[in-house]
């Protein structure tokens, strides 16, 4: 019983700590007077000077030109990895084929394979 109640204030204790905390940041963000202006507004609708709008414009541009860079960063590895996985099949078909071979040779007495991996052509 004790350790119920122990949790409950625990739990109690956390909840009104975050609850505090999200009212605190809450406010601060209600009465903050030095706000952000939005990039795609208009421009009659912006408080900032030309040279700010600028600004904002050239990072913009600059940003957009790296996640163009990072779409084709990500389009050539995609082109590598399909370009590896198909390799990758194709040297599985081919163990596969490999393997068929060698149990269809030691089956019909050709060779025999020790417990090492050695193979031994025992022919007739």
């Amino acid at each position: 019983m004790r350790k119920q109640i122990a949790a409950w204030l625990a739990a109690i204790l956390i909840t009104g700590s975050i609850a505090m905390s999200m009212l605190v940041i809450g406010a601060s963000a209600m009465t903050n007077q030095k706000g952000t202006a939005v990039s795609n507004a208009p421009a009659s609708a912006a408080t900032a000077g030309s040279t700010t709008v600028s600004s904002d414009q050239a990072t913009i541009a600059q940003l957009q030109a790296q996640v163009a860079e990072y779409q084709s960063r990500e389009q050539q590895y995609q082109a590598a990895l399909s370009s590896d996985n198909a390799q990758l099949t194709q040297a599985a078909s081919e163990t596969q084929m490999i393997q068929q071979l060698l149990a269809y040779l030691q089956n019909h007495g050709l060779i025999s394979i020790n417990s090492q991996g050695q193979i031994f052509v025992t022919g007739r």
